[in-house]
C-alpha cells in the first residue's frame, strides 16, 4: 500500500511539472541548423512550444516543429507589431507598451472590430490619447467614448487630468484598467476576426485607420 502511494504521488507530481518551452535564437532556424535538428529528432517529444525571440526564426521553421504552441518574448510597440505577429503565427505575446502608456498618461483607444472602428477620410487616427493635454481640464466626457470600463463609466476626463497632475496614484491605476480593457477587447475582435477568416482583410483596414506608433509621451510618469 505504501509503495502504490508514492507511485500515485509521483504521478500526480509528474503531471503537475511545468512545460518546457524550448528557446530559438533571434535568427533563421536555418541559421541555427544543429540546434534546430536536436529539436526536432533528440528531444522533440520533450518540448511542448517554442519561445520566440525574433520572426525571423519562424521563416523557415522546420515542419516538424510546426504543431508547437509559439510564445513571443519580441516586445511589440504597438498593435500593429502585434497583429504581424500573430499573422507570422505566433500565438502568446507580451505586451509592455500598456505599462508604457499608462505611465504616458495615455489612455489607448482603437478598436479590432470593424462594427467599433471609426470611419475616417483617409487621415490615421492616434492610437491614444494624452490624458496630459490641458484640455481635458473641464471636459466631463467618458476617457473614450462607449467604453465599458471602470475608469469610463465612472469618472471623467477631467477627474483623470486632475489625478495625473496632483501625482495621485489612482491616476494611473484607472488609466491601466482602461487599457488593459481596450487590449482585453482587441484580442476579442482578433478571435473572431480568425474564425471568421477575415484577418488578414481586418488587419489592412486596422493599420489603414490608425497611426502606426503610440503618441509621444509629453507628462511625467508615476515613478
Amino acid at each position: 500500500m505504501e509503495d502504490h502511494a508514492v507511485q500515485r504521488t509521483h504521478a500526480a507530481a509528474g503531471e503537475s511539472q511545468a512545460k518546457l518551452f524550448a528557446p530559438l535564437l533571434p535568427v533563421t532556424c536555418t541559421n541555427q541548423q544543429y540546434y534546430v535538428d536536436c529539436l526536432t529528432q533528440d528531444i522533440a517529444s520533450g518540448v511542448h512550444g517554442l519561445a520566440i525571440h525574433s520572426l525571423d526564426a519562424l521563416e523557415d521553421l522546420p515542419e516538424a516543429l510546426g504543431h508547437l504552441p509559439r510564445l513571443g518574448f519580441t516586445a511589440p510597440r504597438s498593435p500593429h507589431d502585434v497583429l504581424d505577429h500573430i499573422a507570422s503565427g505566433v500565438d502568446v505575446v507580451t505586451i509592455p507598451f500598456i505599462s508604457t502608456a499608462t505611465d504616458a498618461g495615455i489612455a489607448l483607444n482603437f478598436s479590432f472590430s470593424e462594427s467599433q472602428r471609426p470611419v475616417t477620410d483617409g487621415v490615421s487616427l492616434p492610437l491614444g490619447i494624452d490624458m496630459w493635454a490641458a484640455s481635458h481640464a473641464v471636459d466631463l466626457s467618458p476617457l473614450v467614448e462607449g467604453c465599458s470600463c471602470h475608469a469610463c463609466t465612472s469618472h471623467h476626463r477631467a477627474y483623470l487630468q486632475h489625478l495625473l497632475a496632483a501625482k495621485e496614484m489612482l491616476g494611473w491605476v484607472l488609466l491601466q484598467i482602461h487599457n488593459h480593457h481596450i487590449i482585453e477587447r482587441f484580442f476579442t475582435a482578433v478571435r473572431s476576426s480568425v474564425a471568421q477568416s477575415t484577418f488578414e482583410q481586418d488587419i489592412e483596414n486596422f493599420k489603414k485607420t490608425y497611426e502606426s506608433r503610440l503618441p509621444e509621451k509629453t507628462g511625467l510618469g508615476p515613478r
